[in-house]
């Protein structure tokens, strides 16, 4: 038999042809291997690049990267230029708290004043032993913030430009403020002011004399000394006067704002010797306090 070789099955009493049983594949001459997909390892390769990607995505999310965030690769100046048109309560206080680099630039004595005990000897910039000296160095503007723990000393201390005044706690109670009892008052206001997340405590006379100018307080705690003498104290008083004659100091206006403080002792919450009047008022009583909501202005 011709063509192909041969084999005779143990069964078979025949002989078979192996090529036409099982025969020769050979490639045809326009057969080309695909290209569009790639060899094994570089898909393994590039899964691998993807996965390790989003971790590093995922990590730096949760530990808040500077790269991810396109306004981390601002330099400090501008960041901390933006930073200065920022409110200091709560915007730019709560821009201290979203990283270390933050916290720095928002801190900055270009932006605050700080006061705080000196651990050294050696004194920081804008850092200040007491709030007096703070306020003699802030400019119309400033920020000042008063470090948690402790309590400052406050006597009769005049602001005679617009600041703002600030705890450096996260409650009222982290940051006190005392005004002994041979003082009239611990802060006396003659320019439009900010006080915020302070205690201050006043033995005798009171916590705060607000003279002219518009006065904020908010998220505070008021307290007056309880003594023989409580009649003579009072948490606020407002000497301020409405100039109903001079259309230019009626339109800056006079007037204080309590936004959610708390008060404690004394005759009563405000005492007003000028023309301005306690209105609009409103009280939320809690467990262990009451937060009032007020205003005083033109009657």
């Amino acid at each position: 038999m011709t063509g192909g070789a041969h084999w005779r099955g143990k069964n078979q009493g025949r002989d078979v042809d192996v090529g036409e049983r099982y025969p020769v594949l050979t490639p045809s001459p326009t057969y080309q291997p695909s290209r569009s997909r790639p060899a094994p390892q570089a898909v393994v390769a590039e899964a691998r690049g993807e996965a390790e990607m989003g971790k590093r995505r995922r990590l730096a999310a949760l530990v808040g990267e500077e790269l991810i965030s396109p306004v981390n690769s601002l330099d400090d100046g501008c960041l901390m230029h933006i930073f200065s048109f920022l409110s200091p309560i709560p915007d730019r206080y709560n821009t201290a708290l979203v990283c270390h680099r933050w916290r720095f630039l928002a801190c900055h004595p270009r932006l605050w004043l700080r006061v705080e005990r000196p651990i050294r000897d050696v004194m920081e910039t804008g850092v200040y032993p007491n709030l007096e000296a703070a306020v003699s160095a802030a400019r119309p503007g400033d920020t000042i913030l008063i470090a948690a723990g402790g309590t400052h000393v406050a006597c009769n201390i005049q602001i005679k430009k617009p600041i703002c005044i600030m705890g450096g706690g996260e409650l009222p109670d982290d940051t006190v403020l005392t005004c002994s009892r041979g003082s009239d008052n611990a802060l006396e206001f003659l320019s439009t002011c900010k006080i915020a997340n302070l205690t201050i405590r006043a033995e005798l006379g009171c916590c705060l004399l607000h003279r002219s100018g518009r006065l904020t307080i908010q998220e505070c705690l008021l307290q007056c000394e309880q003594n023989p003498l409580d009649y003579l104290s009072f948490p606020i008083i407002s000497t301020a006067i409405e100039y109903n004659s001079f259309p230019a100091l009626k339109e800056q206006g006079h007037g204080v704002t309590v936004v959610r403080t708390r008060i404690e002792g004394g005759a009563k919450a405000v005492r007003t010797n000028g023309t301005l009047a306690l209105q609009h008022v409103r009280a939320i009583y809690s467990r262990s306090s009451v937060f009032f909501w007020f205003e005083v202005g033109e009657k």
